[in-house]
């Protein structure tokens, strides 16, 4: 989820020491991730062209794209969960099972973040891509919109989630617009699962018409925490896919009902 990719990014990232900060910096952008597979075109990719940020990160997994996809398809607050830390995006521990009532989405359906919002679908590609999307401009309009539905919106969530939810205009203001791909590849030993995040972010302006200044370690403290949560994500995935015994996240500290939003129309 937008939202809690950025929020809970900056959270973690705010707690990390700065000593050798700018060293690790690459490592965690290219995480997994072999040279050629860096600059390599991706499904998403002109979602946002002018993108300030690309980060990519990659992970092997023993087992064939039939048997990743589905755990794709079924990401999402109230869904089957995000696979990373729980505790901090969503109400509780993702699932460890494959729901068939979750395997349906279409390009411009809402992948949910929190009640009333989430990423839009830009690109499916069964067994193959899967790219969502998120700007300043959806999340105003969702926003709105959930304002409007009785009993939704982001006040419907667990205290995490709303805590979340209204620190992100604080963490990331201004115009924004990110996407969000999952490739997978068939290998000789199963699958190649690649992500990659593209963002483009403008600071707010003064009254004057001049942006504000944003300093530089903020946006990088916060893509630390983005790769934290992802990594754990991509993680996540491999262990669902290859059978292996889901531990829950030791971040999780609530035993709160995510509920139900099933992927919706945009």
């Amino acid at each position: 989820m937008f939202k809690r990719l950025f929020v809970t990014g900056a959270a973690i990232g705010a707690a990390s020491a700065w000593a050798g900060f700018v060293a690790a910096r690459t490592i965690w952008r290219q995480w997994g991730i072999e040279p050629a597979e860096q600059t390599i075109a991706l499904p998403g990719d002109d979602l946002v062209p002018a993108a300030g940020a690309v980060e990519t990160r990659g992970i092997d997994i023993a087992a064939p794209p039939s048997a990743v996809w589905p755990w794709l398809v079924q990401m999402g607050y109230g869904r089957a969960g995000w696979y990373s830390y729980d505790g901090l995006d969503i109400d509780k521990p993702s699932l460890d099972r494959i729901v068939p009532e979750l395997q349906s989405i279409e390009v411009g359906n809402v992948m949910p973040t929190h009640p009333g919002g989430g990423f839009v679908v830009k690109v499916v590609e069964p067994e193959h891509a899967l790219v969502v999307y998120n700007d300043r401009a959806t999340v105003e309009a969702q926003a709105a919109t959930s304002r409007g539905a009785s009993g939704g919106g982001i006040e419907a969530a667990s205290p995490n989630v709303r805590v979340t939810g209204a620190y992100l205009d604080r963490a990331v203001p201004g115009e924004f617009e990110a996407s969000w791909a999952f490739v997978i590849e068939p290998t000789a030993t199963g699958t190649r699962l690649v992500e990659r995040f593209r963002a483009r972010m403008e600071p707010p302006k003064r009254p004057s018409g001049q942006p504000f200044s944003i300093p530089g370690f903020a946006f990088s403290l916060l893509g630390f925490g983005v790769f934290v949560m992802v990594r754990r994500q991509m993680l996540g995935i491999r262990d669902r896919a290859e059978g292996r015994p889901i531990r829950p996240s030791i971040l999780f500290r609530t035993a709160r009902p995510m509920g139900r939003a099933a992927i919706r129309p945009a």
